[in-house]
């Protein structure tokens, strides 16, 4: 059975737009939990734009909420992952002027950094995860690096089906990493723009175990609602 876990961050950014307490991304974890989703997602930024330090707090609270943090590589957030020890963390590359995260990971650079965060978590029990484009040298990285899983990033491919572009190039491409992951022993996700017709499609891949959507389920819940909206999802990818 494939998992759907639902990135909150939106709810979140909803709420800061007033500076006020609602809408709340605690109810949110709740309510996505109880509607079918398997994990919360989080990303809590360098700028705090939409998750704040309180938001993990009080998510993690709830024993039963099982927590995927997203974090960038730096020292700030393993201190904060290793205080709180959520169940589940992806490491992504992260930009103080980007608008959403634009790609995965630059492994070949950040070897050493990597390699020590991964350590430290995997030391702790947490199921760790690189964020990585679709192609297959990075996927040898995570596997020597220490990564559990690594979760491909699917933002190019969504905006193609979405534009009606051909995209069955970048397909294979995705098909053949996750066929090489799970062959080397990493779990496979995948995350990043993904729509209705998006999941579809990449939901015949039998390698990838975990979907991680937010901005769509947060868009699309204001006109057919939250709990309509995640059990869709959980009919499309099972």
């Amino acid at each position: 059975m494939k998992r759907l876990g639902i990135n909150i961050d939106h709810v979140a950014t909803l709420r800061n737009a007033r500076h006020a307490i609602h809408p709340s991304p605690l109810v949110a974890a709740k309510l996505a939990i109880k509607y079918g989703a398997n994990s919360i997602t989080i990303h809590l930024r360098e700028d705090r734009r939409h998750i704040r330090d309180k938001d993990l707090l009080n998510i993690k609270r709830i024993k039963s909420i099982p927590i995927n943090l997203e974090m960038a590589a730096t020292n700030e957030m393993l201190k904060i992952a290793l205080k709180n020890k959520p169940s589940f963390i992806c490491i992504v590359p992260e930009k103080r002027k980007e608008i959403t995260t634009e790609g995965g990971l630059n492994i070949g650079k950040n070897k050493k950094k990597l390699s020590i965060i991964l350590n430290k978590l995997n030391k702790k029990n947490i199921r760790t995860s690189l964020f990585i484009n679709p192609n297959l040298s990075d996927i040898k990285y995570a596997k020597n690096l220490g990564a559990k899983c690594i979760e491909l990033h699917t933002g190019k491919i969504s905006n193609m089906i979405k534009k009606k572009q051909k995209y069955s190039i970048e397909l294979n491409k995705i098909k053949n990493c996750a066929k090489i992951a799970k062959s080397i022993g990493l779990e496979v996700h995948a995350g990043h723009g993904i729509d209705y017709k998006t999941a579809r499609i990449l939901s015949k891949i039998k390698e990838i175990k975990e979907f991680n959507i937010g901005h769509f389920i947060i868009g699309e819940s204001i006109f057919n609602g939250f709990k309509h909206t995640i059990k869709k999802f959980k009919r499309i990818i099972r």
